[in-house]
């Protein structure tokens, strides 16, 4: 299991120390955050574009830590257009997903967004007319349910089988004709996001390999191939809370590397990871509030829950667990469940976790808490108060890390 940073176990400590309550929340370590993206960065082909799906974390500091090393912000909605405008350096952004407003693309027109992923055949025809009445050409790539082969499929498919997310392969001759018809809206390319949490990096190059194979038949159906150079390939790169071993995403850029250099005809690929940019970042601290013994089992009974860290109910995980003792006295391990305040049994946060000495009063910490944690939750369920938010920061590196294959994740500066 990944050490805790020392930085944040003294975080963790100093506000325990000084709380009239048993402690609750979240601490951002951005400096570690700023290593991590510029090493993802750095790996990419040239000519490859890294957006950050913000709906991952789209806390203020988090966006404004970012903001210098992406290409862009990727926003689905009008209160994550705003975030983003307020939010440190003016990053551009795309617009995506299913059931957009119609004050939503206006805000996103009226802020000069950069393109605009469309998601049906209505979706075109009201952003035409939006467009028009603010006497503007908008950018917009056609989002494609593809037919996917059965050995692509995930456990959570966002394409390739009934979903609301995108245009079905059979009606994108329509969709580009559609848009090419509309005088306020210009093709530029294809949007495809068909995988999420995918953690088998052999499995995601042979996905893009399959984007690939399919782009020059996509890319045909424009009447004006040269302006249709855009694949947006989506994110869904996962992040493994069980085991050390990460996505390989070294891996996946010398394959891109690779097959981009040996077609000059391939489009230029934008990917819009969430998940995997901000999950290393992120610590969820909580405080034992008793022990209890029932059934057979250990019960670590702690302040918050997953009504502010949501993310293993979500993901029905078990997360892990780091321990910081109040007291050093040497104790037999044993097996606890951590739990939350709620009033429901489903309220776990990890099953059997295995810690020594544990006692009333000391700190639990879960880490790779980045990404859809606090801002996936039910925090109002029980009315407890929120949970506290501490960024720790620093000034931020200047200096662009080598292309290292090594993880990046828990580097030190």
């Amino acid at each position: 299991m990944t050490a805790l940073p020392e930085l944040v176990a003294r975080h963790a400590r100093a506000l325990a120390a000084t709380a009239t309550d048993p402690v609750s929340a979240f601490i951002y370590d951005l400096p570690a955050l700023r290593r991590h993206v510029q090493w993802l960065k750095s790996l990419l082909p040239p000519g490859v574009e890294l957006y950050y799906a913000i709906k991952a974390n789209s806390e203020a500091p988090v966006l404004e830590a970012l903001a210098p090393w992406v290409d862009g912000f990727e926003i689905s909605s009008g209160g994550e257009i705003a975030r983003a405008l307020q939010s440190g350096p003016r990053r551009n952004f795309i617009f995506s997903g299913p059931g957009k407003l119609d004050s939503d693309l206006r805000q996103a027109l009226r802020h000069n967004v950069e393109m605009i992923h469309v998601e049906s055949l209505d979706e075109i025809r009201r952003l035409n007319a939006i467009a028009s009445e603010l006497q503007k050409r908008q950018p917009v790539l056609i989002r494609i349910n593809p037919s996917l082969p059965a050995h692509l499929a995930t456990k959570l498919s966002m394409a390739g089988a009934p979903t609301p997310f995108g245009i079905d392969e059979a009606q994108l001759p329509q969709a580009v004709a559609l848009v090419e018809a509309c005088p306020h809206l210009a093709l530029h390319g294809f949007h495809v996001h068909a995988m999420s949490h995918q953690l088998d990096v052999e499995r995601h190059i042979q996905l893009l390999d399959w984007y690939l194979e399919r782009w020059p038949s996509w890319q045909a159906l424009a009447s004006d191939r040269q302006t249709v150079r855009w694949l947006n390939a989506g994110g869904g790169m996962g992040v493994n809370y069980l085991l050390p071993q990460q996505f390989d995403w070294a891996r996946l850029c010398r394959h891109l590397a690779a097959r981009l250099s040996s077609n000059p005809q391939a489009p230029r690929i934008r990917f819009e990871p969430g998940r995997l940019v901000t999950a290393f970042c992120g610590y969820y601290l909580m405080q034992v509030l008793d022990l209890k013994h029932s059934h057979g089992k250990n019960f670590a009974v702690c302040r918050g829950g997953t009504h502010q860290f949501r993310l293993p109910s979500a993901q029905g995980h078990d997360h892990p667990v780091l321990h910081l003792p109040a007291a050093h006295a040497a104790a037999t391990p044993a097996a606890w469940t951590v739990v939350g305040q709620l009033c429901t049994p489903k309220d776990v946060l990890s099953r059997d976790a295995v810690l020594s000495g544990l006692a009333i009063g000391d700190l639990l910490v879960l880490p790779l808490a980045g990404a859809y944690g606090y801002n996936i939750s039910h925090a109002d369920f029980l009315c407890h108060p929120r949970p506290q938010q501490i960024f720790i920061d620093a000034e931020p590196s200047q200096t662009t890390p080598s292309r290292s294959e090594s993880h990046a994740a828990h580097a030190n500066p």
